[in-house]
Protein backbone atom coordinates (compact mmCIF):
# COMPACT_ATOMS: atom_id res chain seq x y z
CA UNK A 1 0.00 0.00 0.00
CA UNK A 2 1.28 3.44 -0.70
CA UNK A 3 2.70 5.35 2.03
CA UNK A 4 2.74 9.21 2.40
CA UNK A 5 5.94 11.11 3.37
CA UNK A 6 6.44 14.69 5.14
CA UNK A 7 9.66 16.21 5.80
CA UNK A 8 9.20 18.91 8.93
CA UNK A 9 12.15 21.11 9.03
CA UNK A 10 14.33 18.46 8.56
CA UNK A 11 18.11 19.95 8.58
CA UNK A 12 21.05 17.46 8.13
CA UNK A 13 24.66 19.21 8.90
CA UNK A 14 28.14 17.97 8.64
CA UNK A 15 30.18 20.26 10.51
CA UNK A 16 29.64 23.95 9.42
CA UNK A 17 28.01 22.30 6.18
CA UNK A 18 23.69 22.11 5.99
CA UNK A 19 23.58 19.62 3.27
CA UNK A 20 19.48 19.79 3.83
CA UNK A 21 18.73 23.18 5.31
CA UNK A 22 15.22 23.67 7.08
CA UNK A 23 13.96 21.70 4.32
CA UNK A 24 9.70 20.97 4.90
CA UNK A 25 7.82 18.99 2.23
CA UNK A 26 5.07 16.76 1.84
CA UNK A 27 5.04 13.50 -1.01
CA UNK A 28 1.61 12.01 -1.52
CA UNK A 29 0.59 8.88 -1.52
CA UNK A 30 1.27 6.94 -4.80
CA UNK A 31 2.98 10.09 -5.98
CA UNK A 32 5.81 9.52 -8.48
CA UNK A 33 7.85 12.23 -6.74
CA UNK A 34 11.41 13.95 -8.36
CA UNK A 35 14.04 15.28 -6.52
CA UNK A 36 15.80 17.19 -8.96
CA UNK A 37 19.08 19.05 -8.48
CA UNK A 38 22.72 19.36 -9.58
CA UNK A 39 25.99 17.88 -7.53
CA UNK A 40 25.91 18.72 -3.91
CA UNK A 41 22.39 20.32 -4.02
CA UNK A 42 21.44 17.77 -1.22
CA UNK A 43 18.89 15.66 -3.16
CA UNK A 44 20.92 11.96 -2.40
CA UNK A 45 21.21 13.15 1.35
CA UNK A 46 17.47 13.90 1.78
CA UNK A 47 17.04 10.45 0.10
CA UNK A 48 19.52 8.66 2.41
CA UNK A 49 17.04 10.17 5.43
CA UNK A 50 14.01 8.84 3.87
CA UNK A 51 15.47 5.40 3.54
CA UNK A 52 17.01 5.28 7.17
CA UNK A 53 20.72 5.32 5.90
CA UNK A 54 21.16 8.27 7.95
CA UNK A 55 19.48 10.64 10.77
CA UNK A 56 18.30 14.26 10.57
CA UNK A 57 20.27 16.81 12.76
CA UNK A 58 16.91 18.17 13.56
CA UNK A 59 13.61 17.81 12.13
CA UNK A 60 11.21 14.71 11.60
CA UNK A 61 10.24 12.46 8.66
CA UNK A 62 6.93 11.11 8.97
CA UNK A 63 5.12 7.96 6.87
CA UNK A 64 1.41 8.36 6.86
CA UNK A 65 2.00 10.61 10.15
CA UNK A 66 3.67 8.69 12.02
CA UNK A 67 7.74 9.61 13.26
CA UNK A 68 10.02 7.00 11.50
CA UNK A 69 13.38 8.59 13.39
CA UNK A 70 13.89 5.39 15.49
CA UNK A 71 13.39 2.85 12.52
CA UNK A 72 16.43 1.28 11.19
CA UNK A 73 16.45 0.89 7.17
CA UNK A 74 15.58 -2.52 7.07
CA UNK A 75 12.33 -1.62 9.45
CA UNK A 76 10.98 0.80 7.20
CA UNK A 77 8.50 0.29 4.24
CA UNK A 78 10.79 1.38 1.93
CA UNK A 79 13.16 -0.77 -0.58
CA UNK A 80 15.84 1.73 -3.17
CA UNK A 81 17.44 1.26 -6.48
CA UNK A 82 20.85 2.94 -5.92
CA UNK A 83 22.97 3.67 -8.89
CA UNK A 84 25.56 1.00 -8.55
CA UNK A 85 22.85 -1.82 -8.73
CA UNK A 86 24.31 -3.35 -5.78
CA UNK A 87 23.07 -6.87 -7.32
CA UNK A 88 25.19 -10.12 -5.79
CA UNK A 89 27.10 -11.09 -8.17
CA UNK A 90 27.49 -14.59 -6.87
CA UNK A 91 23.94 -14.97 -7.54
CA UNK A 92 21.64 -15.59 -10.55
CA UNK A 93 18.35 -13.51 -11.71
CA UNK A 94 16.04 -15.26 -9.09
CA UNK A 95 18.31 -16.13 -5.69
CA UNK A 96 19.13 -11.90 -6.52
CA UNK A 97 15.01 -11.40 -6.68
CA UNK A 98 14.23 -13.87 -3.45
CA UNK A 99 17.06 -12.61 -1.29
CA UNK A 100 14.64 -10.23 1.01
CA UNK A 101 11.64 -12.72 0.67
CA UNK A 102 14.30 -15.64 2.14
CA UNK A 103 14.77 -13.40 5.19
CA UNK A 104 11.77 -12.99 5.72
CA UNK A 105 11.09 -16.84 6.12
CA UNK A 106 8.57 -16.93 3.43
CA UNK A 107 7.33 -20.25 2.20
CA UNK A 108 9.48 -21.98 -0.93
CA UNK A 109 6.53 -21.98 -2.93
CA UNK A 110 5.03 -18.72 -2.14
CA UNK A 111 8.76 -17.14 -3.28
CA UNK A 112 8.45 -19.18 -6.40
CA UNK A 113 5.76 -17.77 -7.09
CA UNK A 114 6.28 -13.77 -6.16
CA UNK A 115 9.66 -13.92 -8.22
CA UNK A 116 8.01 -15.84 -11.25
CA UNK A 117 5.17 -12.74 -11.32
CA UNK A 118 7.94 -10.29 -10.65
CA UNK A 119 10.15 -11.17 -13.93
CA UNK A 120 7.04 -11.30 -15.96
CA UNK A 121 6.29 -7.44 -14.43
CA UNK A 122 10.03 -6.40 -15.51
CA UNK A 123 9.54 -8.70 -18.92
CA UNK A 124 12.46 -10.88 -17.93
CA UNK A 125 10.29 -13.70 -17.84
CA UNK A 126 12.66 -17.01 -18.51
CA UNK A 127 15.73 -15.33 -16.98
CA UNK A 128 15.56 -16.64 -13.47
CA UNK A 129 18.50 -19.26 -13.85
CA UNK A 130 20.92 -16.28 -15.88
CA UNK A 131 24.23 -15.02 -14.08
CA UNK A 132 23.00 -11.65 -13.61
CA UNK A 133 27.05 -11.00 -14.73
CA UNK A 134 26.10 -11.99 -18.30
CA UNK A 135 23.34 -9.63 -18.29
CA UNK A 136 22.77 -6.32 -20.16
CA UNK A 137 22.81 -3.27 -18.91
CA UNK A 138 19.06 -2.86 -18.95
CA UNK A 139 18.59 -6.16 -17.54
CA UNK A 140 20.75 -5.42 -14.73
CA UNK A 141 18.14 -2.81 -14.36
CA UNK A 142 15.11 -4.57 -14.48
CA UNK A 143 16.83 -7.24 -11.67
CA UNK A 144 17.32 -4.54 -9.40
CA UNK A 145 13.70 -3.08 -9.75
CA UNK A 146 12.62 -6.57 -9.47
CA UNK A 147 14.47 -7.10 -6.07
CA UNK A 148 13.12 -4.13 -4.72
CA UNK A 149 9.94 -4.13 -5.37
CA UNK A 150 8.91 -7.57 -4.83
CA UNK A 151 9.10 -7.01 -1.24
CA UNK A 152 5.98 -4.83 -2.13
CA UNK A 153 7.47 -1.59 -0.43
CA UNK A 154 5.05 1.16 -0.23
CA UNK A 155 7.76 3.74 -0.92
CA UNK A 156 10.74 2.70 -3.38
CA UNK A 157 13.26 5.52 -3.38
CA UNK A 158 15.56 5.91 -7.05
CA UNK A 159 19.10 7.11 -6.14
CA UNK A 160 20.33 8.42 -10.22
CA UNK A 161 19.54 4.10 -11.08
CA UNK A 162 19.99 5.34 -15.12
CA UNK A 163 23.62 7.06 -14.86
CA UNK A 164 25.92 5.53 -16.94
CA UNK A 165 23.20 4.32 -19.69
CA UNK A 166 23.30 4.66 -23.04
CA UNK A 167 21.01 7.59 -24.32
CA UNK A 168 18.54 4.90 -25.86
CA UNK A 169 18.82 2.76 -22.92
CA UNK A 170 17.62 5.58 -20.80
CA UNK A 171 14.59 6.25 -22.53
CA UNK A 172 13.55 3.00 -22.47
CA UNK A 173 14.27 2.67 -18.81
CA UNK A 174 12.16 5.72 -18.23
CA UNK A 175 9.42 3.85 -19.55
CA UNK A 176 10.18 0.76 -17.60
CA UNK A 177 9.63 3.09 -14.45
CA UNK A 178 6.71 5.33 -15.15
CA UNK A 179 4.84 1.42 -16.11
CA UNK A 180 6.11 -0.05 -13.24
CA UNK A 181 4.86 2.73 -11.06
CA UNK A 182 1.22 2.37 -12.58
CA UNK A 183 1.16 -1.39 -11.53
CA UNK A 184 2.21 -1.15 -8.14
CA UNK A 185 0.85 1.65 -6.87
CA UNK A 186 3.81 2.78 -4.43
CA UNK A 187 5.08 5.72 -4.07
CA UNK A 188 8.13 6.12 -5.98
CA UNK A 189 10.91 9.20 -5.39
CA UNK A 190 13.44 9.21 -7.82
CA UNK A 191 16.69 11.07 -7.28
CA UNK A 192 18.39 12.83 -10.72
CA UNK A 193 20.57 15.42 -12.11
CA UNK A 194 19.36 14.98 -15.66
CA UNK A 195 16.00 16.90 -15.92
CA UNK A 196 14.46 14.94 -18.82
CA UNK A 197 13.83 12.07 -16.62
CA UNK A 198 12.36 14.57 -14.07
CA UNK A 199 10.26 15.90 -16.71
CA UNK A 200 8.72 12.85 -18.16
CA UNK A 201 8.01 10.84 -15.32
CA UNK A 202 7.09 13.27 -12.33
CA UNK A 203 3.87 14.16 -10.81
CA UNK A 204 5.65 16.69 -9.35
CA UNK A 205 9.17 17.18 -8.89
CA UNK A 206 11.29 19.86 -6.43
CA UNK A 207 14.58 21.41 -7.47
CA UNK A 208 16.91 21.59 -5.05
CA UNK A 209 19.71 24.38 -4.37
CA UNK A 210 22.73 24.64 -1.51
CA UNK A 211 20.29 22.12 0.40
CA UNK A 212 17.00 23.83 0.04
CA UNK A 213 14.11 23.59 -2.50
CA UNK A 214 13.88 26.21 -5.31
CA UNK A 215 10.62 25.36 -7.06
CA UNK A 216 8.29 22.83 -6.60
CA UNK A 217 5.78 22.15 -8.60
CA UNK A 218 4.15 20.07 -11.36
CA UNK A 219 6.98 19.78 -14.51
CA UNK A 220 4.82 21.81 -16.83
CA UNK A 221 4.88 24.43 -14.46
CA UNK A 222 8.82 24.90 -14.37
CA UNK A 223 8.12 26.03 -17.86
CA UNK A 224 5.37 28.53 -17.17
CA UNK A 225 6.31 29.70 -13.85
CA UNK A 226 9.74 29.28 -12.96
CA UNK A 227 9.92 31.69 -9.50
CA UNK A 228 13.47 32.63 -10.37
CA UNK A 229 16.72 33.05 -12.62
CA UNK A 230 18.59 29.76 -11.07
CA UNK A 231 14.89 27.44 -11.65
CA UNK A 232 14.99 28.85 -15.29
CA UNK A 233 18.40 27.96 -15.97
CA UNK A 234 18.18 24.36 -14.77
CA UNK A 235 15.44 23.49 -16.92
CA UNK A 236 16.79 25.07 -19.47
CA UNK A 237 15.79 28.22 -19.89
CA UNK A 238 18.51 29.67 -21.02
CA UNK A 239 17.71 33.46 -22.97
CA UNK A 240 17.81 35.36 -19.87
CA UNK A 241 18.65 38.99 -20.38
CA UNK A 242 18.84 42.16 -17.85
CA UNK A 243 16.80 44.68 -18.84
CA UNK A 244 17.52 48.85 -18.67
CA UNK A 245 13.72 49.62 -17.11
CA UNK A 246 10.93 47.24 -16.10
CA UNK A 247 7.67 49.51 -16.47
CA UNK A 248 4.34 48.53 -15.50
CA UNK A 249 1.12 49.81 -18.63
CA UNK A 250 -2.02 49.58 -17.42
CA UNK A 251 -2.68 45.86 -16.19
CA UNK A 252 0.84 44.89 -18.30
CA UNK A 253 4.21 45.05 -17.80
CA UNK A 254 7.03 45.53 -20.70
CA UNK A 255 10.80 45.54 -20.48
CA UNK A 256 13.43 47.67 -22.13
CA UNK A 257 15.93 45.48 -23.39
CA UNK A 258 19.27 48.14 -25.04
CA UNK A 259 15.97 50.41 -26.42
CA UNK A 260 13.23 47.82 -27.73
CA UNK A 261 10.37 46.68 -25.50
CA UNK A 262 9.69 43.46 -24.55
CA UNK A 263 5.88 42.26 -23.01
CA UNK A 264 6.77 40.37 -20.45
CA UNK A 265 4.78 38.30 -17.70
CA UNK A 266 5.80 38.34 -14.22
CA UNK A 267 6.37 34.96 -12.06
CA UNK A 268 6.85 35.98 -8.85
CA UNK A 269 8.00 38.11 -6.88
CA UNK A 270 10.90 40.95 -9.07
CA UNK A 271 12.34 44.41 -8.81
CA UNK A 272 13.51 46.64 -11.27
CA UNK A 273 17.09 47.20 -10.43
CA UNK A 274 17.66 42.60 -10.07
CA UNK A 275 15.26 40.93 -12.18
CA UNK A 276 15.77 39.07 -15.47
CA UNK A 277 13.72 38.56 -18.32
CA UNK A 278 13.08 34.45 -19.79
CA UNK A 279 12.76 34.39 -22.96
CA UNK A 280 11.45 30.82 -23.92
CA UNK A 281 13.54 29.85 -27.28
CA UNK A 282 10.41 27.87 -28.49
CA UNK A 283 8.38 30.88 -28.26
CA UNK A 284 10.76 33.05 -31.26
CA UNK A 285 10.10 32.74 -34.44
CA UNK A 286 11.07 34.47 -37.72
CA UNK A 287 8.71 37.81 -38.40
CA UNK A 288 6.90 36.87 -41.16
CA UNK A 289 5.53 40.87 -41.55
CA UNK A 290 6.62 43.99 -39.78
CA UNK A 291 2.85 43.84 -38.60
CA UNK A 292 1.95 39.91 -38.13
CA UNK A 293 0.68 41.21 -34.07
CA UNK A 294 3.57 39.86 -32.22
CA UNK A 295 5.83 42.02 -30.06
CA UNK A 296 9.48 41.93 -32.42
CA UNK A 297 12.78 42.35 -32.13
CA UNK A 298 15.66 43.80 -34.39
CA UNK A 299 18.86 41.23 -33.99
CA UNK A 300 21.86 40.21 -35.18
CA UNK A 301 23.16 36.93 -36.12
CA UNK A 302 26.25 35.84 -34.88
CA UNK A 303 26.50 32.04 -35.03
CA UNK A 304 24.31 29.60 -36.44
CA UNK A 305 24.76 25.89 -35.27
CA UNK A 306 23.31 22.27 -36.85
CA UNK A 307 21.74 20.28 -34.39
CA UNK A 308 20.48 17.45 -36.41
CA UNK A 309 16.01 17.92 -36.92
CA UNK A 310 16.93 21.81 -35.75
CA UNK A 311 19.31 24.76 -36.21
CA UNK A 312 20.45 26.96 -33.29
CA UNK A 313 20.82 30.27 -34.17
CA UNK A 314 22.49 32.71 -31.52
CA UNK A 315 21.47 36.72 -32.37
CA UNK A 316 22.72 39.61 -30.40
CA UNK A 317 20.89 42.76 -29.39
CA UNK A 318 22.74 46.48 -30.02
CA UNK A 319 24.43 45.89 -26.19
CA UNK A 320 25.75 42.66 -26.85
CA UNK A 321 23.50 40.29 -24.69
CA UNK A 322 22.55 36.72 -26.75
CA UNK A 323 19.55 35.32 -27.54
CA UNK A 324 19.07 31.81 -28.71
CA UNK A 325 16.23 30.99 -31.02
CA UNK A 326 15.62 27.54 -33.08
CA UNK A 327 14.62 27.21 -36.40
CA UNK A 328 13.57 24.01 -38.40
CA UNK A 329 16.50 22.36 -39.62
CA UNK A 330 15.03 22.79 -43.40
CA UNK A 331 14.96 26.98 -43.06
CA UNK A 332 16.79 28.69 -45.12
CA UNK A 333 20.14 29.75 -43.28
CA UNK A 334 20.99 32.77 -42.18
CA UNK A 335 24.01 34.54 -42.85
CA UNK A 336 26.50 35.62 -39.90
CA UNK A 337 26.36 39.60 -39.58
CA UNK A 338 22.77 39.88 -40.78
CA UNK A 339 20.33 41.68 -39.37
CA UNK A 340 16.51 39.68 -38.99
CA UNK A 341 13.59 40.55 -36.97
CA UNK A 342 12.24 38.13 -34.87
CA UNK A 343 8.58 37.97 -33.21
CA UNK A 344 7.73 36.62 -29.83
CA UNK A 345 4.84 34.60 -29.24
CA UNK A 346 2.40 34.72 -26.11
CA UNK A 347 4.39 34.54 -22.97
CA UNK A 348 7.32 34.10 -24.78
CA UNK A 349 9.27 36.77 -22.18
CA UNK A 350 8.45 36.32 -18.74
CA UNK A 351 10.26 38.72 -15.76
CA UNK A 352 12.07 36.76 -12.91
CA UNK A 353 13.94 37.42 -9.96
CA UNK A 354 17.78 36.79 -10.06
CA UNK A 355 18.92 33.79 -9.16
Amino acid sequence: MAISIRIDHVTRSFGATKAVDDLSLEIKAGEFFTLLGSSGSGKSTLLKLIGGFDKPSSGQILFDGRNVEDLPANKRPVNTVFQGLGLFPHMTVAQNISYGLKLRGLPSAEISSKVNGMLEMVELGGFGDRNVNFLSGGQRQRVALARALVMEPGILLLDEPLTGLDERLRQQMRDEFGRLHKRTGATFVLVTHNQDEALSLSDRMAIMHHGRIEQLDPPEQFFQTPLNAFVARFIGLENQLRPDVIEQRGDAWVAIISGQTVPVRPTGRHDAVTSVVVIRADRIELAQAESDGHAQLRLKVIETTFRGLHREVKLVFDDGQPLVMTLDASAPVLAVGQTVVVALKADAALLTAAG
